[in-house]
């Protein structure tokens, strides 16, 4: 369904690298993971897909959706896109809903605006939405502000107003940070159910390893703006071939740790855009890394069942 080849999102003038090379396929119907740390590409990569990338970003490369290339398409045109369909969860709920309509009109609007529905059968629409992403009381919510309604009742809303319109793809972007742990459970758990009723492919964009154990179907890890890992969920978060995965993973096991044990860490952080180290971008962080790491940037390769850009990775190196 999506198709990325050689994806390049830069700033001035090119001089400063965030996306670079990026390439994967979501094949329709399933749920593709993407995560990294802060400042890896993701949200820049799912807003890129759908025109939203920031006016000072340059994109080249190929993004098609459907057979159909979005790269370069009018602002017109990818605003029949949006919505209709391919659907968007954005990060932060209380932003993406306007603070002075009520939230059964915002969800509406989509309808509106993609001539699926008017007038009293689009809010009945709305509410019927918010019904299906398991609000209680759909009437009240959709007559309140999004000031009213609390931070788990917001995302829900904004999942019925990305749904509104039944689109084949959904962008999912962190769609449970700042949730806390009994409605993040609960948003997964809506995520599984709303894939099998809309009969929904969806990108999610993630950095919590909690998330990605419990719906992926596919993974792919990113640093510094290009790939680490891509593979199945089973068998990548099992078996781990890149470094920086390994201790993704560690580090999503914190939980578990016994008291007063010493906690996993990733040393450093992710480099700045003007900043870039040669050869692997995780080189400095890496304990693995020798001279070569330092110089030639690593191709992504077949390592077993899954694809590393990784000079030694661990299935090699493990016994």
């Amino acid at each position: 369904m999506l198709q990325l080849r050689d994806l390049v999102i830069s700033f001035d003038h090119g001089e400063l690298v965030a996306v670079d090379g990026l390439s994967f396929d979501v094949a329709r119907g399933e749920t593709f993971v993407v995560i990294g740390e802060s400042g890896s590409g993701k949200s820049l990569t799912g807003m890129s897909i759908v025109g939203l990338a920031p006016q000072a970003a340059a994109v080249t490369g190929s993004i098609t959706f459907e057979g159909q290339q979005m790269v370069g398409r009018s602002d017109a045109h990818m605003r029949r896109l949006r919505g209709r369909d391919i659907g968007i969860v954005y990060q932060d709920p209380l932003g993406a809903l306007n603070p002075m309509h009520r939230v059964g009109a915002q969800i509406a609007e989509s309808l509106r605006v993609h001539r699926l529905a008017g007038g009293s059968a689009a809010m009945a629409r709305a509410i019927e939405l918010l019904e299906r992403v398991r609000i209680p009381d759909p009437t009240r919510v959709a007559r309140s502000y999004p000031h009213q309604i609390s931070g788990g009742m917001r995302q829900r809303a904004v999942f019925a107003m990305a749904l509104a319109c039944r689109p084949r793809l959904l962008i999912a972007d962190e769609p449970t940070t700042a949730l806390d742990v009994t409605i993040k459970a609960q948003v997964l758990d809506l995520m599984r159910d709303l894939r099998t009723e809309f009969d929904l492919t969806t990108l999610l964009i993630t950095h919590d390893m909690g998330v990605v154990a419990e719906i992926a179907d596919r993974i792919m890890v990113m640093y510094a703006g290009r790939v680490a890992e891509i593979g199945p969920a089973d068998l990548l978060m099992d078996r781990p071939a890149h470094p920086y995965t390994s201790v993704l993973l560690q580090t999503a096991m914190i939980s578990e740790a016994a008291p007063r044990s010493e906690l996993p860490v990733v040393p450093g952080g992710t480099p700045a855009l003007n900043d870039m180290p040669p050869g692997c971008r995780f080189h400095p962080r890496c304990p693995f890394a020798s001279n070569i790491c330092r110089k030639v940037v690593p191709p992504l390769r077949a390592a077993g069942a899954v694809e590393v850009a990784c000079h030694h990775p661990l299935t090699e190196t493990a016994p």
